[in-house]
């Protein structure tokens, strides 16, 4: 489970990461400045960090249960702890920084490419203007890519377990800034993010449906282990007509939703230290290799590093390296399989190939 040594091959790999919250990158020494930039207490509900340490202290919890499930009730869950931390959040530049923080990060580990999620309800509710969170996505898209060398598209997420009309109102919200005709450029696509407890894809269809007529692509997380798991992902591949599904590990249960992946080229992103958490390394790892001798394409990311353990993209890619048993051409084509299911550009996908083609596995 504690994070492995990044071996020199896992290192140098040019990366793209598909499946990543880029308030789940949110690290405790920027969230302790912002508190302060924005005289926001830190706290996670009656518990206050009045110290650098206690605040660097509340990381410690392992959130790997799920009350809806019947774990337990009295720490917090993941996405309490991911909400709490967002409470720094207010200005324009709080959110630039977020995200140049994350891409500066991403240069270090070679990371060439990203497709964000964000979404913008779990702000507004605060009361955030929309445009806060949107032009400071859009600044540090562009200079990341000016600055980082990582470039980058976003993927605009309705919040699954608030009602479909907010979602579909925050959507109108944030569409000038879609990679549309006279659009900003900052979102290329939408997704569903949250609590999927109980909240089908298909709930989205005609949201999804809408994107997708202005031209966006599609994509959804399908939790791994979630109840009525194989439904949802039922639903993304023969009913909304998904493009990719984020996690969806459960479809090695079922053939049909494997043949319904694998014929209309529907890949999974896969974030395996999110799964480790909860599943055996002997039960989980094995997997990798199921899904490759099934044909079923799929990309290793990281999900929500800061709250899983500090685990990124290197460390995910490390963990399917060494607990999977995979080769180093393997892990080469896991990394192929990342740019080819991505939605950048074709002259970026080239430029992420050549340097893919020059690595050797031998």
């Amino acid at each position: 489970m504690d994070n492995l040594p990044i071996s020199p091959f896992i290192a140098s790999l040019p990366k793209v990461e598909l499946h990543i919250h880029i308030e789940g990158t949110l690290q405790p020494s920027l969230r302790w400045k912002l508190a302060q930039r924005n005289s926001v207490p830190l706290k996670f509900k009656d518990q206050f960090y009045n110290t650098y340490e206690e605040l660097l202290n509340s990381y410690n919890v392992t959130y790997n249960h799920r009350p809806e499930l019947g774990g337990r009730k009295d720490v917090p869950t993941f996405l309490e702890a991911y909400f709490a931390g967002c409470e720094v959040l207010l200005q324009e530049q709080d959110f630039y920084d977020l995200a140049m923080d994350y891409l500066k990060r991403c240069k270090e580990m070679n990371v060439r490419y990203v497709e964000p999620f964000f979404d913008i309800q779990a702000h507004t509710r605060r009361g955030v203007a929309a445009e806060h969170v949107l032009n400071g996505y859009l600044r540090a898209q562009r200079d990341g890519a000016e600055q980082h060398g990582v470039r980058s598209n976003w993927i605009f997420c309705f919040l699954r377990d608030e009602p479909v009309e907010d979602g579909e109102a925050a959507y109108q919200t944030a569409l000038p800034w879609a990679a549309r005709s006279g659009g900003h450029g900052l979102f290329h696509a939408v997704g569903l993010a949250s609590n999927a407890y109980e909240r089908p894809p298909i709930l989205f269809k005609a949201a999804f449906e809408r994107a997708k007529a202005h031209g966006l692509h599609i994509t959804t997380h399908c939790d791994f282990g979630q109840k009525d798991t194989h439904e949802h992902i039922r639903q993304a591949i023969f009913e909304v007509g998904i493009e990719r599904i984020d996690h969806g590990l459960d479809v090695l249960d079922r053939d049909e939703l494997i043949q319904g992946l694998n014929a209309r080229g529907v890949g999974l992103t896969l974030c395996p230290h999110a799964y480790h958490r909860r599943t055996a390394t002997e039960v989980l790892f094995p997997k990798l290799r199921q899904l490759l001798d099934r044909g079923v394409k799929f990309c290793i990311n990281s999900d929500d590093p800061v709250y899983m353990h500090d685990v990124w993209i290197d460390g995910n890619q490390e963990k399917a390296y060494h607990y999977g048993g995979l080769s180093k051409a393997e892990m080469l084509q896991l990394a192929r399989n990342s740019v080819d299911m991505c939605w950048a550009d074709e002259h970026v996908k080239s430029e992420i190939y050549a340097e893919l083609d020059a690595i050797r596995t031998d």
